[in-house]
């Protein structure tokens, strides 16, 4: 790529403007649907693309988001000439809801999310493009790791990860009993609940946020959050974390299954994800094929897509760099 991310993508200092007209306009002309998951479960879909594009990225993003919050990255990354197709997972975004309590995360089966992932690539016929990318954050990141692993015939040519879920940050004597504790937890109540210490969507001021370090993208987000009550999502049940934990857990153990050049954008200040499962994952990847790359990122937190622009800027060159290569 011969420009660097500065000259190409939304910066800190016009990002009201941007957002408020380009993004917004750009934002009004997405297709967008519903199809079909796994067990009839709705999923909420959106496209954005050109006659003029021939090549695609697929955006799986990562657990309580939705599509909605991705305008800013959508859009810089269509000006670069790729099409974008996105879509929010079962359970939570615009997507249908999987329990009674809609705020609880939520899911049956970590492979339910996989092969839903593999409804969407189905639905829309990638191989008309001659390059063909998906870009994965956190849970979704996982997603897209378990889909690459498992699905060997995919029709996709390389993939990023942001900050992916390859296991989720907790003290290491939590980390030794989380699984049976969860399984535990489960048996005594019949009914899908909270897992300790999480609740239904609360809004998070900026200053405790464990997410950005940039205030103007985050409370843009969390605006749209306040703002739009069918997309708010609180934390995640018992079941979804015991879920969480085995597909993490399987992504490290199954890393050599991967099949194409891998990227892995690291932000060093991440709270969310465990930075340690990460590079057990690369070192894995790394003997088995030379195009496994890591790329950690200097002062970000956990949402380094919707960072600082000096952090944003860095990632988005990785990424853009990579897919050009």
């Amino acid at each position: 790529m011969s420009k660097n991310a500065i000259d190409v993508c939304t910066q800190e200092a016009d990002y009201e403007y941007q957002m408020k007209y380009p993004i917004a306009s750009f934002w009004d002309n997405r297709q967008q649907g519903y199809t079909e998951g796994k067990n009839n479960k709705k999923l909420y879909w959106i496209s954005l693309t050109s006659p003029l594009h021939s090549k695609a990225i697929l955006m799986v993003n990562g657990r309580t988001e939705s599509v909605c919050r991705y305008q800013e990255l959508f859009y810089d990354l269509f000006k670069q000439g790729f099409d974008i197709y996105s879509y929010d997972h079962r359970g939570q975004g615009m997507s249908e809801r999987l329990l009674d309590d809609p705020q609880m995360g939520h899911v049956d089966n970590f492979q339910d999310y996989v092969e839903d992932l593999e409804t969407v690539v189905q639905q829309f016929n990638f191989n008309r493009y001659s390059r063909r990318f998906i870009l994965g954050h956190s849970m979704g990141g996982a997603i897209s790791t378990r889909y690459i692993q498992t699905q060997h015939s995919h029709p996709f040519h390389a993939i990023a990860l942001s900050a992916p879920m390859f296991g989720i940050k907790m003290p290491s004597p939590l980390k030794a009993v989380v699984k049976p504790l969860c399984k535990t937890f489960i048996r005594w109540s019949k009914q899908p609940h909270y897992a300790l210490g999480q609740t239904a969507y609360q809004k998070k001021p900026f200053k405790d946020n464990n997410l950005s370090t940039c205030k103007l993208r985050y409370e843009w987000s969390t605006n749209l959050f306040e703002q739009t009550e069918q997309i708010q999502m609180g934390g995640p049940t018992s079941h979804w974390v015991w879920q969480g934990v085995i597909g993490s857990e399987k992504c490290v153990k199954e890393a050599q299954q991967i099949n194409v050049p891998l990227l892995l954008i690291q932000p060093s200040l991440d709270t969310v994800v465990d930075n340690n499962a990460q590079n057990q994952f690369i070192a894995q990847l790394s003997k088995v094929r030379q195009d496994a790359v890591l790329v950690p990122i200097a002062d970000a937190k956990h949402e380094v897509l919707v960072e600082q622009d000096h952090a944003r800027n860095q990632a988005l060159d990785a990424v853009l760099g990579f897919f050009e290569q």
